[in-house]
């Protein structure tokens, strides 16, 4: 199992910025194809008042900050430069749907998402949609986001695939919107048992985060998802999260370990990719965290024993 793709956290709620330019973005763009990465997910394209692109939309509505760089611009141009595909986050209200007015948050990611395809839609490395809005149970109307959403975005872009990376609701996710720390595995089905059906022939990818769920458990739950998904024909991937949420220091790079567990879990449960959360930060040879630098050669290592066994 190796890591095809990564998200791109430039608007983040919980790990800082490292106020990369393009320069240090192309260097670590070279990276991430040095170690088999194929596609880039921004994770949103903007938060609340903070944005990725200069959105009139969110300018308007949102009364949003202009951004002093076009980030989407310059990672569409660095994804064609280094031959990635580029999968486009959508926009995140931080209170809308968490408000009971779902419908609200989708009318504006609508407009949004139609802005951003008239600007960007012409790119050649611009490969896909991804919906930003993450959940681990049938709460804020997640079902008509995901399905009203989903639909939109592929039929403007004549049917470009749309990801989705929820969280299962156990253990380590307390600190999640929602989150309540409570779900069994068999709830957790049953809640995405009708998820996934509703959203079939809308989104294309689902890839559960697996940061959340306790190593001893982690098995049971791949295997769910994976069942789940293969019944309304969706592809399964694994979000392999290269953050430690064990650490008492929200977030470090993960002990290569133990995201060797996560990989090897995921592989023997049958699954397609492993995407992560997220590779500049937490495992790239350029992040301000030390410890990336390590698990990059590692990871590097890992690499090199299965293309020679």
């Amino acid at each position: 199992m190796k890591i095809t793709g990564t998200f791109l956290d430039e608007i983040s709620t919980d790990i800082p910025s490292q106020n990369w330019g393009r320069e240090e973005w192309s260097r670590d763009f070279e990276a991430m194809k040095t170690i088999g990465i194929r596609q880039v997910i921004m994770i949103r394209c903007g938060l609340g008042r903070w944005m990725t692109y200069p959105s009139h939309v969110l300018q308007k509505e949102q009364n949003a900050f202009f951004p002093s760089v076009d980030l989407v611009r310059m990672f569409l141009e660095l994804a064609e430069i280094h031959g990635l595909e580029f999968f486009f986050g959508t926009y995140d209200s931080g209170e809308y749907w968490m408000q009971g007015l779902h419908q609200k948050e989708m009318d504006l990611n609508r407009r949004v998402v139609d802005e951003a395809w008239k600007l960007y839609g012409h790119f050649p490395a611009f490969k896909g949609w991804y919906l930003t809005h993450e959940v681990g149970r049938n709460i804020y109307g997640i079902l008509d986001i995901y399905a009203s959403m989903g639909k939109h975005c592929k039929a403007l872009s004549n049917g470009l695939p749309v990801l989705i990376s929820p969280f299962v609701d156990v253990v380590k996710a307390g600190d999640k919107v929602g989150a309540v720390k409570t779900v069994s595995a068999e709830q957790h089905e049953k809640e995405w048992d009708a998820i996934m059906q509703g959203i079939a022939g809308a989104v294309d990818i689902v890839a559960f985060q697996d940061g959340d769920i306790d190593f001893g458990e982690l098995s049971d739950f791949l295997l769910v998802n994976k069942k789940l998904a293969d019944k309304y024909g969706l592809k399964c991937w694994t979000n392999s999260e290269t953050f430690d949420r064990e650490m008492p220091i929200r977030f470090l790079p993960i002990k290569w370990e133990k995201l060797l567990l996560k990989l090897k879990a995921a592989q023997k449960a049958g699954y397609e990719n492993a995407i992560t959360f997220e590779f500049s930060h937490f495992l790239s040879p350029n992040s301000c965290y030390h410890q990336a630098h390590g698990l990059y050669r590692r990871y590097g290592e890992y690499l090199a024993s299965h293309q020679t066994a």
